[in-house]
């Protein structure tokens, strides 16, 4: 993992949570997806990173027929979409004091 890698992988498991709860996500399309996103992520992090949250139990595996090849398609489970809401909330905080600066008055004097 690089060091960017490693600052991002926190919101690039929220990302792949949220993606699993609303459709379910396999590696692949995960990537693609987060290199839309502007995340330079390869297998080599998406493989690891779908197992860690498999073994935790947020993500559950399902082998599943994707244009004719056999690929394991992970949905988030009941506990992985509980963490989902509890990683919204910290990211709408977090969101809120990296941006209340920008003209809300809510200058901090420090």
């Amino acid at each position: 993992m690089t060091g960017d890698t490693e600052i991002f992988s926190g919101l690039i498991r929220i990302h792949v949570l949220h993606h699993a709860c609303a459709e379910g996500v396999f590696g692949l399309g995960m990537i693609k997806e987060l290199r839309r996103h502007g995340y330079k992520i390869g297998p080599g992090t998406m493989y690891p990173l779908l197992h860690s949250l498999e073994k935790r139990g947020w993500l559950r595996a399902q082998d599943t027929q994707i244009e004719g090849r056999n690929r394991k398609v992970y949905f988030a489970t009941r506990a992985g979409k509980k963490t989902l809401e509890q990683a919204r909330s910290k990211v709408k905080e977090l969101f809120e004091e990296l941006f209340e600066e920008e003209g809300h008055g809510h200058h901090h004097n420090h």
